[in-house]
């Protein structure tokens, strides 16, 4: 890996650390899941960094994919078990890392510490030329070892330069299929998801985040606002996802209108939020990690 890249993987990284740090510092009864995400994103501009994906803030039986709307006033209740996740960019080049917060009761520590440990020990296996369906079936067996379940359709993910999503999957129990070697030079996002339910989501809701698709028929785009935003919106984000709220600098009255339009036409992807089928808790704790000769270095600790 060129080593200008290498280290804005690592600045990525280091400030996406202090940012999911500093908003799971602001997770408490009575605040508002906007206040948290607007912080957050608010601090990793301050930070001179770029905005990988929208906070997400996923609730309770929610593994992933929520971020609030413009005017949402859900807030967070006692008992509540937040997943909250953080992508930061630098030239493209990303850090995507989360943690679970259960707010002011104890229920789930052991659930919390089953998708930790499970980390770690995914982390202690990366280097090059490691099957990474053995580290699939290493996380579950961490996961079982405290009586859960790994969530079986959930998997971490390789990461590109403005692609979140660029081809290998790390996955979270074992795979038999999984024939695949890491290599130097791989950045790997991995992200154990644990729950005391059937370990499987479903797609439920929107989740308020879209992306914009490499699609034909955005040339066939015939009403003008949906053109302009869509223009816009390809020119801002590029191949990044971005929340419903940021559109509406754009169009303040019909952002939403002009989202289910171009979702409806397909040049827009609107992401489902990610339920556990038997609607129970889940737990979620993620590091990226850049790949080298000997091993790996987690760039978000």
């Amino acid at each position: 890996m060129d080593d200008n890249v290498y280290e804005k993987y690592l600045r990525a990284g280091k400030i996406a650390s202090e940012v999911r740090d500093y908003g799971a510092g602001l997770i408490k009864p009575g605040v508002s899941l906007l206040k948290v995400a607007e912080s957050v994103e608010t601090r990793i501009l301050e930070k001179g960094a770029g905005i990988a994906f929208p906070v997400n803030i996923s609730l309770n039986e929610i593994a992933a994919h929520y971020t609030p709307i413009f005017d949402d006033k859900t807030v967070f209740k006692k008992g509540d078990v937040v997943k909250l996740d953080v992508g930061v960019h630098i030239d493209g080049y990303i850090a995507d890392t989360a943690v679970t917060v259960e707010i002011e009761t104890n229920n789930y520590n052991d659930m919390i510490k089953a998708s930790s440990d499970a980390l770690e020990f995914a982390i202690d296996m990366m280097k090059p030329g490691v099957h990474l369906g053995l580290v699939g079936k290493k996380i579950e067996e961490t996961i079982k070892s405290y009586g859960y379940k790994p969530v079986d359709n959930l998997s971490g993910h390789s990461l590109g330069c403005y692609n979140l999503h660029s081809g290998l999957e790390v996955p979270n129990v074992s795979a038999a299929m999984q024939n695949v070697k890491t290599k130097e030079g791989d950045v790997l996002a991995i992200e154990p998801f644990a729950t005391n339910g059937r370990g499987h989501i479903i797609s439920g809701k929107g989740s308020n985040i879209y992306l914009c698709k490499n699609s034909v028929g955005s040339r066939f785009i015939r009403e003008e606002r949906s053109k302009i935003m869509f223009k816009k919106l390809k020119s801002e984000f590029k191949t990044l996802p971005f929340a419903q709220r940021w559109c509406k600098k754009y169009f303040p009255n019909s952002a939403d209108m002009v989202l289910r339009r171009l979702s409806f036409l397909d040049v827009l992807k609107h992401y489902p939020q990610l339920v556990e089928q038997n609607n129970s808790i889940v737990t979620q704790k993620e590091h990226t990690v850049v790949l080298k000769d000997d091993g790996c270095e987690v760039t978000t600790l």
